[in-house]
């Protein structure tokens, strides 16, 4: 087991803050984060050294020109899946036998997690509104579901059933009609049988066993087999995520996310035991972003063991340890002030203010995808089961973004309904508006309605 050597940063000495903007370039998804593996098939698949964000270019357009043909190919290339377009879809009688086999308990999970996130997501979810500023003017603000939704599932390194769930379950809330999922066709994939039965579960059973950039282009363009999509959410590698970006427009898009990253604010109060569970658990996405930021002498040093201890007892123990060392750092501030404005420069996905008065921070922070305050609210109970969506801004986008939610698969519409008095009120200056602007056409469409006739 390797040890376990994780960036230190004296933030009170100005000059070291490029060192923290490093990190933060590091894992955004400009797409450098590549494994060797990933270049080697890269130059396998395409016979020269392309970049990401060119191999994505080039699946896209193979997919939109070609369809179900340049699906199949990239599948088998890229996946090691050699099917037919008949295949492509997942049969109902998996799901019923993953659904069946299923343990009591797992499905009684799922369930009570549906709950939760289906009694947060309608308590936020967007009402149509009517506002009547006189009798004779009527004015709406619609919100209507999508039509139709695609959703992301990873699995390549661990299968993905609350993925489901915290984009799934959103959707539903809104009143989406069709939701499709695409995941890789592997066996932690469309193959997984807890993904299967909690798809059953949740009554979706249009899955497609495809992954990665050419997933996202069959269901932007769509091909023969696989009708295109009003939206795409949901997480995936680097590949999926410059896929989204490439077709959006084509489609709507939740975001284009990074690696996984949270930031620990710790003081004396702060139980470190606790504070390295959380790190690790970021860190164990591999790659994965954990910072622990603290004002307190000797905390830095105490977390540190605490992480010593605890990473040598899990299962991706050598991966965490070198996103620890690769993306991790633990950052010395003057004081609590100085820690607020850290967090807000760097707009973390996930912030566990693991401090005596967390709220008390909470009120001097601004920008974060998810905050979770005190001992007990670690970010994995975010993850599974709270209720908001785990689908949230990385990368820093937190300074505009938001997490999704249902509100995500509404669509807004404005309704406006206008007596002849009315319009005959606002006339003048409509007329003198589009005077301005030389458009007579515009000033026409007013007049011709109220001007009495010759």
């Amino acid at each position: 087991m390797p040890s376990l050597s994780i960036l230190r940063i004296d933030a009170r000495q100005e000059q070291n803050l490029q060192a923290i903007q490093d990190l933060r370039r590091r894992l955004s998804p400009s797409g450098n984060v590549v494994s060797e593996r990933g270049k080697q098939l890269t130059l396998r698949v395409f016979g020269e050294a392309l970049t990401p964000v060119e191999v994505v270019q080039r699946i896209c357009e193979d997919v939109r020109l070609q369809g179900d043909s340049a699906l199949l190919r990239y599948s088998e290339a890229l996946d090691g899946k050699k099917s037919t377009a008949a295949e492509l879809r997942v049969p109902l009688e998996l799901f019923e036998k993953a659904h069946r086999e299923a343990r009591p308990e797992y499905l009684q999970a799922v369930r009570r997690i549906r709950e939760n996130i289906l009694a947060f997501q309608k308590a936020i979810l967007h009402q149509s509104v009517t506002f009547q500023p006189s009798p004779e003017i009527t004015l709406q603000q619609r919100y209507l579901p999508l039509r139709r939704i695609g959703i992301c599932v990873p699995g390549g390194a661990a299968a993905y059933p609350s993925t489901v769930l915290m984009t799934a379950v959103p959707a539903q809330a809104a009143g989406v009609d069709q939701i499709v999922i695409v995941a890789p066709p592997t066996t932690l994939g469309a193959y997984n049988p807890d993904v299967l039965a909690a798809c059953h579960e949740l009554g979706i059973h249009e899955v497609y066993a495809i992954g990665g950039a050419q997933a996202v282009a069959a269901m932007a363009y769509g091909t023969q087999s696989i009708a295109s999509v009003d939206k795409i959410v949901g997480p995936g590698s680097l590949f999926v995520a410059l896929a989204k970006k490439h077709v959006f427009g084509e489609v709507d898009i939740d975001s284009i996310a990074g690696p996984s990253e949270v930031i620990v604010i710790a003081d004396h109060s702060t139980n470190v035991e606790f504070a390295a569970a959380d790190m690790l658990a970021q860190a164990e996405h591999s790659p994965g972003s954990s910072l622990l930021i603290t004002w307190v002498d000797g905390c830095i040093d105490r977390v540190q063991a605490a992480l010593e201890r605890q990473v040598v007892q899990l299962e991706r123990a050598e991966l965490t340890i070198d996103a620890l060392q690769s993306f991790g750092a633990m950052i010395l501030v003057r004081d609590e002030e100085h820690a607020c404005e850290l967090v807000d420069m760097l707009a973390p996905e996930h912030l566990h203010i693991a401090t005596e008065h967390p709220r008390g921070l909470l009120d001097r922070i601004r920008n974060s995808g998810a905050t979770f305050l005190g001992p007990f609210a670690p970010v994995a109970l975010g993850d599974y089961a709270a209720g908001p969506s785990h689908v949230l801004p990385t990368g820093g986008t937190a300074r505009w973004a938001s997490g999704l939610s249902a509100n995500d698969f509404l669509r807004a519409g404005s309704v406006i309904e206008y007596s002849k008095d009315a319009l005959a009120d606002i006339a003048p200056q409509i007329e003198m508006i589009a005077e301005k602007e030389g458009l007579t056409a515009h000033r026409k469409s007013i007049s011709i309605r109220v001007s009495k006739p010759e």
